[in-house]
C-alpha cells in the first residue's frame, strides 16, 4: 500500500464550525460488512495522515454511500465526480438520505454546496477546436504533465473555470466514483490537478479488479492513489446476502443461411492457401520444421531442451503456441523440450496461420527472386484480407475484418434476444423484467459494399433487436421499449400507455401524442430528455407495464439501476474487465419486492464452420468471462466459460451440432432459479479466495459411468498400489499384503499322524490309524480353503488396481511432495476433489496462497500430460483387468506363490518443479509410491532415455484430459 504525503505544505487543519457541522449529519441505517471494512480502512489511512485512498467494490455493493461517508468524516466540503448523469443523480439522492439534512448538496460549478455532484466531462469540457492538430491526431500528454503544454491549456471555458473554483475552494475531499474511467483523458488531467491542490483528500472507487488492469494503467493510478486500501469479489458481496445470486448462461447459435453462404465464399481463398502451402513441393512445411523443431540451439550452452523451447514460448507467445497446434494437427513434429497443454490441443485457427506465414513471408519467401516464390506470395496477399489481415510493405497487419463484423453483428443473434426472452417469460411470467444491451442504437457506419445483402444495415442495433421482438407474438405481449441517449420508442400501444405514465407522475412534461391509427413502433418525442426519460421509463418498466428494455450499454450499461432486472441479454461487442462488470452489475441489485430474487445472465454468441475465422465471436465471449467468477452447476465459483458449462475450453468453441442440446441445457437451468440460489449458498461463511484448480475428465468408461465421492476425513494411503509382478503395500512397507497360508502346517500333521497310525498298526490298536488318518485330510481342507479364499482376496483387491489409481491419488502425490519439500504448508490432507456425475473431477489445493496452488495444478498437470521431453519420468505400472471370478483367483493365487507375470509399465513426467534436483525427484518418488505405484524415477539421458521417448512419447499414460481453471473460495 502506497500513500503520499505533500512535501511543499503540512496538512491544513478544516476550519472547527464546518467540521463540527460535518459530526452532526450520519447516516441513519447500518452500513453493510463490506461498507463497514472498506470505511475501517480508509479511516485507518485517514488517521495516518494518508491523503489518497483507493477502494474496490463491484456494483451494488454501495459505493457511493461508502465514499460519502468516508468523506463526511474527513470534515470537509465534498466533490464527487461520476462519468454520467446518473450517476451523478444517485450522489445526490444518497446525499439526502443522510440526517439531519444540514447541509446542502447542488450541482453548481462553483462549488457553492458543502456538496457537490459532477460529471467528469463538467471538468474535462474539452475544446474541441483545440483537441486534434492539422492531421486530427490528438495530442495527450502523459500522466503528471505540467502545466505549459498539458492539458488544464487545453481545456474550454467552463472547465478552466471550474479547475479554478476547486483550486480556489481551500482543503476538500475530491471522491472519483467510477475512478476507472480516470485512465482516460479525465485522469491526466487530474494528475496535473492534484500537483497544485496539496491539501486535498482524494478517494477513489471503483468496481475494476486492479489485477486487471495495463501496465500503463496501473502506473496512473498508482499516481493518482496508491494501492487499494481495499478491495472484495462480487461473490463475497453475492455471499452476504448484498448482491442477488445470479447464473451466466449462453445461447450458442450460427450465422443465418445467406451470413453462412457468403461466409463460406470467403473462406475459399484462404483454404485454397492452406492446401497450396501444404503440398508436397513446397517450403513451408520443412521451413517450420527447421525453425522449430530441428532449430540450431545456440549460446543456450548445457541447458535442457525443455528449456530452450521455455525460451521461445517466452519470446514468442503467438508463434509458439500456433506451432504446437500444428503439431497437435499432424502438420508439424513435436519440437523438442515443447509440452502440449489444454490451450494446444485444439486445431490451429486462422490467427495461428497468420502468425507462422508472417515470418515466412519475412524470412523466406520477400527476401526470394524466385518467381515461383513471388508466385505465393501474391496468393497469400490475396487471401490474407479474407481472414481480416492485409499484406503491407512491414508485414501482415490486423486489418478491420468484414467476416467479424458479419459474426458480431448476426440477425442470428437478435433472434436469439427474442428466444431468451420467450423462454425466461415461460419461466418467470408476470415477474420477467428483462434487459437487452446493445452497442448502438443504430448503424452509425455505412454498412460495406462487400456486405450488403449479408447483412441488415441496422444489424446489431437496439432498433433491430426492438423490431425483432415486436414482430414475434410472444415477446410482442412483453411489451418492449427502447431507451437510449436520443430516443424512447415502443409499439404504439405501449406508447399510449407510457404517455398517459408520464402525464400522470411528471405533469411538468409535455410530450406528443401517439396518434390514435399509429401502429408498430413508434418514437415517444416531446419536451424532454434523457436526464427525464431515463428515470420516468425505469419506473415505468419497474411497475411491470413495459417487462422488457432495450437499451444501450453507454446508458444502460454503467450507473443505471433497476432493482428489479432479472434477465440480461448481453448483444454487446465490448470485452474489457469494466465493461464487463460493469454491464453485468444491472441484473445484480438485490429487489425489495422478491427477496428470492436470481438473475440469469445470458450471452450471445455466434459461431460459424464455414470460415477459418469463425469463432471471433467466440473469443470474445471468452474474454468477457476471463476474470470473472460465478457459480458453476455443481456449486463450484469459478473464473472462465466453465462457470457457463464446465465442458467448455476457453480455446474451441463446442461444435456447431450440439449448439441445439447446449441452448435446451442452457433453458433448463435458467428455469431452475431455486437451485441456482441454493448452488451460492447466500449466509454460509467464505475466505473471499482465489486458488487454481485442475479439471480430470478421465476417458475410461468405467470410472465415467461410476463416480466415487471422495471419503471424508484426511485421506489415508491404499492398502495396495500397482507393482512390478502384481501388487504392494504403499512404499516403504512393500513386502506386506495378505498372507498366504502356512502348508507346513499341514504337511507336519500328516506326518505326525502316519507315525501315530504306524504305531498303532504295531500295537494291534485297528482303530488308531483309522482316526489318525482323518487329521491330515482335516488339516489338508483346512489348508485348501485358507488358500482358496486368501487368493480370492488378493485377486480382489488386485481387480480393483485395473482401472489404474483414482485422479485424487496423483493430487495427493504431489501434495505430499510439496509439503515434503517446502514448497507448501500443507499435505493430501489439503486436496480436495468434486466427483461430477460424468465421472471427471475438479481438484484443488486448499488452504495455500494462490502461487502455491498455481503450482499444484501445473504439477498435476504435467503428471497426467502425454510424455513429451521431460527431464525425468517415473515408471507406474498397470495391471491387467481380470474379466470373471476365475481370472480373480487365478491371478491372486499367482500373486501369493510370487510366480505372477511382470506387469506393463507407462512412464509420467516427474514435474518440472520437482526435476531440479536429486533431493526433489526423491521427494517426489516417495510420495508416488505412497499413494500411486512402485516405481523409480528415470534422468533421461542416454539409451534408456531414448527407448522409453521412442516407446512413450505422445502416449497418454493416464487415460483423461485436463483443464486449468481458477475458482474463488
Amino acid at each position: 500500500m502506497m500513500w503520499r504525503m505533500p512535501e511543499s505544505a503540512p496538512p491544513a487543519e478544516p476550519d472547527p464550525a464546518p467540521a463540527a457541522a460535518w459530526a452532526t449529519v450520519t447516516y441513519p441505517r447500518q452500513f453493510r460488512t463490506h461498507q463497514r471494512q472498506a470505511l475501517d480502512a480508509i479511516d485507518t489511512a485517514v488517521a495516518s495522515g494518508a491523503r489518497r485512498a483507493w477502494v474496490v467494490l463491484p456494483p451494488g455493493a454501495g459505493k457511493t454511500l461508502v465514499g460519502l461517508e468516508a468523506a463526511r468524516r474527513v470534515g470537509r466540503p465534498i466533490v464527487a465526480f461520476g462519468p454520467n448523469t446518473a450517476i451523478q443523480g444517485q450522489w445526490l439522492a444518497a446525499w439526502r438520505e443522510f440526517t439531519p439534512a444540514a447541509l446542502p448538496a447542488g450541482t453548481a460549478r462553483d462549488l457553492s454546496a458543502p456538496v457537490t455532484a459532477l460529471t467528469y466531462q463538467s471538468l474535462a469540457n474539452f475544446d474541441p477546436d483545440a483537441e486534434v492538430d492539422e492531421d486530427g491526431r490528438a495530442h495527450l500528454p502523459k500522466a503528471g504533465g505540467k502545466r505549459r503544454g498539458g492539458l488544464r491549456d487545453r481545456l474550454h471555458d467552463n472547465g478552466r473555470a471550474l479547475v479554478e473554483a476547486l483550486e480556489n475552494a481551500g482543503p476538500v475531499t475530491l471522491v472519483l466514483d467510477e475512478c476507472h474511467h480516470l485512465l482516460e483523458v479525465w485522469g491526466r488531467l487530474l494528475a496535473e490537478l492534484l500537483e497544485d491542490l496539496p491539501q486535498a483528500h482524494v478517494i477513489g472507487l471503483t468496481g475494476t479488479p486492479p489485477d486487471t488492469l495495463t501496465a500503463e494503467q496501473s502506473r496512473l493510478v498508482d499516481e493518482l492513489f496508491g494501492s487499494p486500501l481495499y478491495s472484495t469479489s462480487i461473490p463475497s458481496v453475492v455471499r452476504e446476502g448484498n448482491l442477488a445470486p445470479f447464473a451466466e448462461l449462453a445461447w450458442f447459435t450460427e450465422p443465418t443461411p445467406t451470413e453462412s453462404q457468403w461466409l463460406a465464399a470467403q473462406a475459399e481463398r484462404f483454404a485454397e492457401l492452406r492446401t497450396d502451402l501444404l503440398e508436397a513441393d513446397t517450403e513451408f512445411l520443412p521451413w517450420l520444421d527447421r525453425r522449430f523443431v530441428s532449430r540450431p540451439v545456440s549460446g543456450l550452452g548445457a541447458e535442457s531442451p525443455a528449456v530452450a523451447w521455455s525460451r521461445v514460448e517466452r519470446d514468442e507467445p503467438e508463434r509458439a503456441a500456433a506451432a504446437l497446434r500444428f503439431h497437435h494437427a499432424g502438420l508439424l513434429a513435436l519440437p523438442p523440450g515443447a509440452a502440449l497443454r489444454e490451450e494446444h490441443r485444439v486445431e490451429p485457427t486462422a490467427d495461428d496461420w497468420v502468425a507462422l506465414l508472417g515470418e515466412y513471408l519475412t524470412a523466406r519467401l520477400l527476401p526470394s527472386s524466385d518467381p515461383d516464390d513471388q508466385a505465393v506470395v501474391e496468393k497469400i496477399r490475396a487471401a490474407l484480407p479474407s481472414v481480416g489481415y492485409q499484406l503491407t510493405k512491414r508485414g501482415i497487419r490486423r486489418g478491420r475484418s468484414p467476416v467479424d463484423r458479419v459474426l458480431a453483428r448476426s440477425e442470428a443473434k437478435t433472434d436469439a434476444a427474442a428466444e431468451i426472452m420467450a423462454a425466461e417469460s415461460d419461466a418467470l411470467g408476470s415477474r420477467l423484467r428483462g434487459l437487452v444491451l446493445c452497442d448502438h442504437e443504430r448503424a452509425s457506419a455505412t454498412l460495406p459494399a462487400r456486405l450488403r445483402g449479408v447483412l441488415d444495415a441496422e444489424a446489431g442495433s437496439a432498433r433491430l433487436v426492438l423490431s425483432n421482438l415486436l414482430a414475434d407474438p410472444r415477446t410482442a405481449a412483453l411489451e418492449p421499449v427502447l431507451i437510449t441517449g436520443r430516443a424512447v420508442a415502443a409499439d404504439a400501444g405501449t406508447a399510449r400507455k407510457l404517455v398517459a405514465f408520464v402525464a400522470e407522475h411528471a405533469p411538468e412534461i409535455e410530450l406528443d401524442e401517439i396518434l390514435p391509427d399509429a401502429v408498430g413502433a413508434v418514437d415517444v418525442t416531446g419536451q424532454w430528455s434523457s436526464r427525464r426519460w431515463v428515470p420516468l421509463v425505469t419506473r415505468f418498466y419497474e411497475t411491470g407495464a413495459a417487462q422488457v428494455l432495450v437499451g444501450t450499454r453507454a446508458l444502460l450499461g454503467e450507473g443505471w439501476d433497476a432493482r428489479g432486472v432479472n434477465t440480461l441479454v448481453d448483444l454487446t461487442t465490448a470485452t474489457t474487465p469494466t465493461a464487463v462488470v460493469q454491464t453485468r452489475g444491472r441484473a445484480l441489485r438485490v429487489d425489495p419486492e422478491w427477496p428470492e430474487k436470481v438473475a440469469n445472465t445470458w450471452t450471445v454468441v455466434c459461431v460459424s464452420e464455414e470460415h477459418p475465422g469463425g469463432a471471433g465471436d467466440w473469443h470474445r465471449f471468452v474474454r468477457k468471462h476471463h476474470g470473472y467468477f460465478a457459480v458453476t452447476d455443481n456449486g463450484e465459483i469459478a473464473s472462465g466459460v466453465g462457470h457457463v458449462d464446465p465442458w467448455l475450453s476457453p480455446y474451441a468453441p463446442p461444435p456447431a451440432s450440439t449448439f441445439a442440446d447446449e441452448n435446451e441445457a442452457m433453458c433448463a437451468r435458467a428455469q431452475n432459479r431455486a437451485r441456482v440460489r441454493e448452488l451460492w449458498q447466500v449466509g454460509t461463511p467464505y475466505r473471499d479466495e482465489l486458488v487454481h484448480t485442475i479439471r480430470v475428465i478421465p476417458t475410461s468408461q468405467a470410472r465415467r459411468t461410476a463416480p466415487r465421492e471422495p471419503e471424508p476425513g484426511a485421506p489415508q494411503p491404499p492398502s495396495w498400489v500397482s507393482a512390478r509382478e502384481a501388487a504392494r503395500r504403499p512404499w516403504p512397507d512393500l513386502g506386506a499384503g495378505p498372507a498366504p497360508p502356512r502348508r507346513g502346517l499341514a504337511a507336519l500333521a500328516t506326518a505326525v499322524a502316519l507315525i501315530v497310525g504306524a504305531v498303532g498298526v504295531v500295537a494291534g490298536l485297528w482303530w488308531l490309524p483309522v482316526a489318525m488318518a482323518a487329521v491330515p485330510a482335516a488339516a489338508w481342507w483346512r489348508w485348501v480353503s485358507a488358500l482358496r479364499a486368501a487368493s480370492l482376496a488378493a485377486g480382489r483387491e488386485l481387480a480393483a488396481l485395473a482401472d489404474g489409481p483414482d485422479p485424487l491419488a496423483f493430487g495427493y502425490a504431489v501434495a505430499d511432495a510439496m509439503q515434503d519439500l517446502g514448497l507448501s504448508e500443507r499435505g493430501a490432507d489439503a486436496v480436495s476433489g468434486v466427483v461430477e456425475a460424468d465421472g471427471s473431477y475438479t481438484i484443488a489445493l486448499n488452504g495455500v496462497d494462490m502461487e502455491t496452488s498455481r503450482r499444484f495444478t501445473t504439477a498435476l498437470d504435467e503428471v497426467f500430460a502425454p510424455l513429451t521431453a521431460p527431464r525425468w519420468v517415473i515408471a507406474r505400472f498397470v495391471t491387467d483387468p481380470l474379466p470373471d471370478d476365475d481370472a480373480v483367483r487365478a491371478a491372486g493365487l499367482a500373486w501369493l506363490r510370487r510366480t505372477a507375470e511382470p506387469n506393463a509399465i507407462v512412464y509420467h513426467a516427474v514435474p518440472a518443479g520437482f526435476s531440479s534436483s536429486s533431493a526433489r525427484v526423491n521427494a517426489f518418488v516417495h510420495a508416488w509410491n505412497r499413494w500411486v505405484s512402485t516405481g523409480l524415477a528415470t534422468m533421461m539421458t542416454g539409451p534408456v532415455a531414448e527407448s522409453i521417448l521412442a516407446t512413450h512419447r505422445g502416449a497418454d499414460p493416464f487415460a483423461a484430459t485436463t483443464a486449468l481453471r481458477i475458482d474463488w473460495s
